[in-house]
């Protein structure tokens, strides 16, 4: 097992292990989600004051929709020990269960010291395709004397009322309830499940080894499909990790598949941003059907909205497709939406699909047009933060959106034969740029920077998305902003200076900005910083949503966003075609090697293989159709075409 200086959490092989210190009780708790088609679940767990045992659970079930019906309408409830079978041990209930260690690999097992030699490991995870969260119990007398266990049923069921009917809640288990005898060296097991379901729905059946093998072939398939090979084992596993905790959070709706946040509140629904922008461009990359599909879905639901008269399309389409919300207004949506739906067309590969998707990158494009100030900038009434900060009636996320969408389309038409728009999205992209400029290039608290709207004079994270989408005019003055003490904190970006305040998508946007903008050694020290305490600190093991709002919840986006750090940021992939991307490997002194293996965009797989030489570094591709060479600077764009 690797260790790392003052980590709660150390690496082991394919997992990270917390290793509970017996000579000197220090109380500590954490929280972490996992999902499956039909449930989530939110696991609190951890050490009390006194070296034992805490563990409870926050099941949803996005679904099953209550009253009322809103974005934050799936049934929910939370379960405590005390609601689930206990055990008997020598004829007394076990009260005194103490951690030794915790372990995460997709799924958290814990093992625990139990009254009179016994000790009690438990796995908990969802359901791959059930309306269940699970628990596997194993119970192993490690004493040199018999030990008694029995399982005790406390019946924990209720019914609730919802939008489509009365939903039963049970918790359950497998456990015969009648005491056995372990003789020294000898284990049993038995499980547990959480269940919902609809009245008429059939009542599910237990079958744990089933269950936990379905959850297993998941973390396989995600742990080995777009594969980081580097010389830091860090980086690796929270890299491996984050595409798991991107992929699973994808629902089975009543329209079709759909990729969701999660974090308790945000279930069976979409967002411009989250769904559109941040994940979906990823999904091509992993070869995940399933989240190809949810993006598709994603991608059709918005145009339904995508009228003649060109009003903003909704912030997000929740309750399983059939309601909208646009309390913040217009926050950029429609380049959001032309951003995220070029570069996945592109990334995709498929004509198919870029043909489907280019009358919606169309009209996205119009609409950001007819928003366009005097000034030449884009207008929106928000940004991504919906009014939770100052966004002016012009923000540099929303025209910077707009100009990596419109580089996109023009290379997307360029696939699709249509030299005219090509050339109108290619011109209209370096107007915006100089415009970018002008308006938002800025002197602020002394540097070199942008101003994040008309009249803002404090610096602000998102002064890093210039850089992400390739605009480098203020590099210098901006990186020595972001990484200044006024916003750099040791949770990365505060969303503004001199706030407490942190949301952790614009430190993975400015991640990877830093090395689109050439700044290698930087960035990698930063990644690396921010890695080990994400992966290795108090609250594992993905990227959070926000703090303090939500209390850093473990929403699906942020870990895509975590993988395109590294897809095109380390590796600099950026699509130029259907067939044709440009590669801009950025190789850490140091390392003699990095390599993304089992690459499945472009409509085919690949592996690319960065390696150190004399003077600059070689890139392989390799394929079905065997390995291409390339030779050249560090840093500098490869053209591979099919």
């Amino acid at each position: 097992m690797e260790r790392q200086t003052d980590a709660r959490w150390q690496l082991g092989q394919d997992h990270i292990m917390w290793e509970v210190a017996k000579d000197r009780i220090q109380p500590h708790e954490d929280h972490l989600e996992m999902s499956g088609k039909q449930v989530s679940m939110i696991v609190r767990y951890g050490v009390d004051g006194e070296g034992k045992l805490v563990l409870s659970r926050t099941v949803v079930w996005p679904g099953l929709r209550t009253i009322p019906n809103n974005t934050h309408g799936s049934l929910m409830q939370d379960f405590g020990q005390e609601a689930l079978p206990f055990l008997h041990i020598n004829g007394k209930q076990s009260v005194n269960e103490r951690p030794v260690w915790f372990q995460f690999d997709g799924m958290l097992t814990m093992e625990s010291e139990a009254e009179d030699g016994l000790v009690i490991a438990r796995t908990l995870f969802p359901s791959a395709d059930a309306k269940a969260a699970l628990e596997k119990v194993t119970l192993t007398n490690m004493s040199d004397k018999p030990v008694k266990v029995q399982v005790i049923n406390r019946s924990a069921r209720n019914s609730v009322k919802g939008a489509y009917g009365i939903y039963l809640i049970t918790a359950a288990h497998d456990a015969d309830g009648d005491e056995r005898t372990l003789e020294p060296g000898q284990w049993m097991q038995f499980g547990t499940a959480l269940t919902a379901r609809a009245l008429k729905e059939q009542e599910y059946g237990m079958d744990m080894k089933e269950e936990e093998g379905k959850r297993q072939r998941l973390i396989a398939q995600s742990r080995n499909h777009l594969r980081l090979e580097t010389p830091d084992a860090v980086l690796d596993r929270m890299f491996a990790f984050a595409k798991l905790r991107a992929s699973e959070s994808i629902f089975e709706t009543r329209n079709g598949l759909m990729h969701s946040p999660g974090g308790g509140h945000y279930y069976a629904a979409i967002w411009t941003n989250d769904q559109v922008e941040y994940a979906g461009p990823l999904f091509p990359y992993l070869g995940y059907a399933p989240g190809n599909e949810a993006t598709l879905n994603a991608l059709r639901l918005y145009t339904n909205f995508m009228g003649p008269d060109y009003q903003p399309i909704p912030s997000s389409i929740i309750a399983e497709g059939i309601d909208i919300w646009e309390g913040a207004g217009d926050r950029g949506d429609a380049a959001m939406y032309a951003y995220g739906a070029s570069l996945f067309a592109l990334s995709s590969g498929d004509l198919a699909i870029a043909e489907e998707l280019w009358p919606a990158i169309e009209w996205s494009l119009e609409f950001c047009e007819r928003q366009k100030t005097g000034a030449g900038v884009i207008a929106s009434d928000s940004d991504e933060l919906e009014n939770r900060f100052p966004s002016g009636s012009a923000n540099l996320s929303t025209s910077c959106l707009a100009y990596a969408a419109y580089q996109q389309a023009a290379d997307l038409a360029g696939s699709l034969g249509k030299t005219e728009a090509q050339a109108a999205y290619t011109a209209a992209a370096e107007a915006l740029y100089t415009s970018i400029e002008n308006y938002f290039g800025a002197t602020v608290e002394g540097f070199e920077t942008y101003r994040y709207y008309d009249g803002n004079d404090v610096l602000r994270s998102w002064i890093c998305i210039p850089l992400t989408m390739g605009i480098e005019t203020r590099k210098a003055g901006t990186i020595q902003a972001l990484l200044s003490p006024r916003l750099w904190t040791e949770d990365g970006l505060a969303t503004e200076a001199g706030d407490t305040t942190f949301w952790d998508r614009s430190t993975l946007y400015g991640l990877r900005g830093m090395y689109a903008a050439g700044e290698t050694e930087i960035a990698t020290a930063y990644l690396k910083s921010y890695s080990v305490r994400r992966l290795l600190g108090d609250h594992v093991p993905y990227p959070v949503e926000a703090y303090p709002e939500g209390n850093q919840r473990h929403l699906s986006a942020e870990s895509a966003l975590y993988c395109r750090i590294v897809t095109e940021g380390l590796f600099g992939i950026q699509p130029i075609g259907l067939s044709a991307f440009s590669c801009v490997p950025r190789l850490p002194e140091g390392w003699r090697t990095m390599a993304l293996r089992s690459i499945q965009a472009f409509g085919r797989q690949f592996d690319l293989v960065v390696n150190a030489m004399p003077s600059g570094i070689e890139l392989v591709v390799s394929g079905e159709n065997g390995s291409r060479r390339y030779s050249g600077e560090n840093g500098k764009a490869f053209e591979v075409k099919w």
